[in-house]
């Protein structure tokens, strides 16, 4: 399938590229990178929400699910940048949110359709994500509706057949439109208990996901990913659904996989919240491993629109981190995700109380204008964040993160074969992937050496020591990595 090989790039469309100078990036400011994108040697683009929406939670409270936010362009501008992605080689994903709709959606205000969301005559004990109880009551109706978010997002009803069709009409029309999968939003939360009961007491798990028990990771949400693979297949089997799934136990995630007839790629966010340590990553890893089936194929990623980016949460700025994090990610077994900026070191930026427009964890800081050259391009939505690195400057550069980060991409088409650990000093993460190569990178501020490597140094993250013989071990300086490759 495509997606074991391809590297897909997740956009922020608001922050992106502004075609028409307003301060928000929209459609046609993408399609005006996808020079830059297919030089990188992305393949697949995952938009963050494009539909209609009051912007309560930015694009994640949809009032139309087959339509174009004002802001974003037209539907026509969707359709051009699927042919124009395409004739490129790059396929498109949307940012499907299953789970909740606006409550300006017109299904909302529809008496009709009242069963289509969850209601309940009193609240019971869940919570919401985003803070404070799941309920809130609706002065008209006189009942309590869920909502797992904001107010502004009530809660859809899974057990009713109307919502299950209806959703099946939105894959079918996006589908018909060229789209080549869809990144499921909250994946894991869909179907809530049917007797909505309470969950356990807050406070006795270590991670608070694991006490929304009768709110989220329902086994009967697995129907539900069975009968859209099935009309993905109606398709063609290259359509993907690649899964957000906030799950801690690898035995309970991987059954988004299910007999390889549900989620094609399910998020490792285990992976993603450690640190940038061989003794972190290296077990999450390898349990994940140990667990995947044959049949399914993992997925990773440092950054996303809902995470402190990592060159800040991961390396805290230091370029020689970034690097190796880059390494990583581009290298283990899987499909890497880019969150837009990642190839370039883009960091974290503090953003002002004043100026917070996020409702939620105040998540701006990780949603900044791109950084295409040294100056910013004008006002726009949101502050910008430093300039120093930024795309014109590094693709001028060779040595550059981005450089390497492009290196990378074409490099991990040659590596092929399984994951399997090499012994390594303490700090140092290294494995070989088949017969293929070996990667070892330093995660250490000592000097290290891993023994049993034999070949030619491929990719060095100082890119120094490229094309350097290696026979029966490789040296390392702190925060190094390194690819070896047969000769």
């Amino acid at each position: 399938m495509w997606w074991r090989d391809a590297v897909l790039y997740q956009v922020y469309v608001r922050s992106f590229a502004d075609a028409n100078g307003d301060g928000h990036g929209d459609l046609p400011g993408v399609r005006s990178k996808l020079d830059y994108l297919e030089w990188l040697g992305i393949e697949a683009l995952w938009l963050n929400p494009v539909h209609p929406s009051p912007d309560a939670d930015w694009g994640y409270d949809v009032a139309d699910f087959t339509g174009v936010h004002p802001d974003f362009g037209t539907i026509d501008d969707l359709d051009a940048l699927v042919a124009d992605a395409g004739a490129r080689g790059i396929r498109i994903l949307l940012d499907l949110v299953p789970n909740h709709t606006s409550d300006r959606h017109p299904w909302f205000a529809d008496p009709t359709k009242r069963d289509w969301y969850v209601w309940a005559d009193e609240p019971n004990n869940w919570e919401s994500t985003f803070g404070g109880s799941a309920w809130t009551r609706h002065p008209e109706v006189g009942r309590y509706y869920l909502h797992n978010f904001l107010p502004e997002q009530p809660d859809l009803n899974w057990w009713n057949d109307g919502v299950r069709s209806a959703f099946e009409e939105i894959l079918r029309f996006w589908f018909d439109r060229g789209i080549a999968g869809f990144r499921v939003d909250v994946a894991h939360a869909l179907v809530k208990d049917r007797l909505l009961r309470d969950n356990p007491v807050a406070g006795r798990a270590a991670d608070r996901r694991e006490e929304r028990v009768y709110n989220m990771n329902r086994p009967e949400v697995h129907d539900v990913y069975r009968r859209w693979r099935e009309l993905a297949r109606e398709y063609d089997p290259e359509r993907v659904y690649l899964g957000e799934t906030w799950v801690g136990d690898p035995h309970e995630l991987v059954k988004y996989y299910g007999d390889d007839d549900e989620l094609h790629l399910a998020m490792n966010f285990p992976f993603v919240q450690a640190e940038l340590a061989a003794d972190e990553l290296r077990p999450i890893l390898e349990r994940w491993e140990s667990v995947l089936p044959k049949t399914a194929w993992p997925v990773w990623c440092g950054s996303n629109h809902d995470l402190v980016r990592f060159p800040t949460r991961w390396c805290a700025g230091d370029e020689a981190k970034i690097r190796c994090a880059l390494l990583i990610l581009l290298t283990i077994r899987g499909t890497p995700i880019l969150y837009y900026g990642d190839e370039v070191g883009m960091e974290q930026v503090e953003i002002p109380e004043d100026e917070q427009l996020d409702r939620a964890h105040s998540r701006d800081g990780c949603r900044t204008p791109m950084p295409w050259t040294r100056e910013p391009d004008g006002e726009w939505w949101l502050r910008w964040g430093d300039t120093t690195r930024n795309v014109e400057d590094m693709r001028a550069d060779p040595t550059s993160i981005l450089h390497l980060c492009r290196d990378l991409i074409v490099l991990r088409r040659e590596l092929r074969g399984g994951y399997a650990p090499l012994d390594a000093p303490r700090g140092v993460w290294a494995w070989r992937r088949g017969d293929s190569g070996v990667v070892a990178v330093n995660l250490s501020d000592r000097a290290a050496k891993v023994r049993g490597v034999d070949g030619t140094i491929r990719i060095d993250t100082a890119r120094g020591r490229e094309g350097e013989a290696v026979a029966g071990a490789v040296e390392l300086e702190p925060w190094q990595g390194v690819v070896v490759l047969p000769q």
